[in-house]
């Protein structure tokens, strides 16, 4: 598994790309399905990566805390199953129930949608203002490894200050494993 970070400097501003994927529920859906006037947080995970399956729990959490606050989160699963079966839409709809997620988990089989955004880990967040602009490109929190000793949620709160026009505070990357691109 390759460690890889997303840029450092993401081009802030630029417009939320739209996609048109499967749910694990069975419905299809749009990005104009997302859309309600408030931020909107989009992430590349995955089943297999250790990376998100550290923090997994802490997703599901997320997802239940912005929902809360009326902001959309919806997760995409871009790795081709080739190598990683657990990654098979198959697979992520089991664990999608499983676990009980409290977001959208769509499948990006082609992984066209990865490509326009510009994802390259998982896990990889982008959160768009409620213009559907990008404004954040960082990290979930300051430990990825233990639960128990993140001090910051620092996506949560770049939400809520987006949500409340407040200017964001200082990002960090996020890191994972790379996205599994199809040969």
């Amino acid at each position: 598994m390759a460690l890889t970070y997303t840029p450092e400097n993401p081009e802030f501003g630029q417009p939320c790309p739209d996609f048109t994927l499967p749910g694990m529920d069975g419905k299809t859906y749009s990005l104009k399905d997302f859309t309600n006037g408030n931020p909107l947080v989009v992430m590349f995970i995955c089943n297999h990566c250790p990376y998100v399956k550290a923090i997994e729990d802490r997703l599901i959490q997320l997802g239940k805390d912005l929902k809360a606050e009326n902001i959309n989160v919806v997760a995409i699963c871009s790795n081709t199953d080739t190598k990683y079966t657990e990654d098979s839409f198959e697979n992520l709809r089991k664990r999608f129930f499983e676990k009980e997620y409290s977001f959208f988990y769509l499948h990006d089989e082609s992984q066209d949608v990865a490509k326009k955004f510009g994802a390259v880990c998982t896990p990889d967040y982008f959160m768009f203002d409620g213009k559907l602009q990008l404004q954040y490109r960082g990290r979930l929190d300051d430990n990825w490894k233990e639960a128990d000793k993140v001090t910051q949620r620092e996506l949560y709160q770049a939400a809520l200050d987006l949500k409340n026009h407040r200017p964001l505070q200082k990002q960090t990357p996020s890191m994972g494993c790379s996205i599994k691109w199809k040969a």
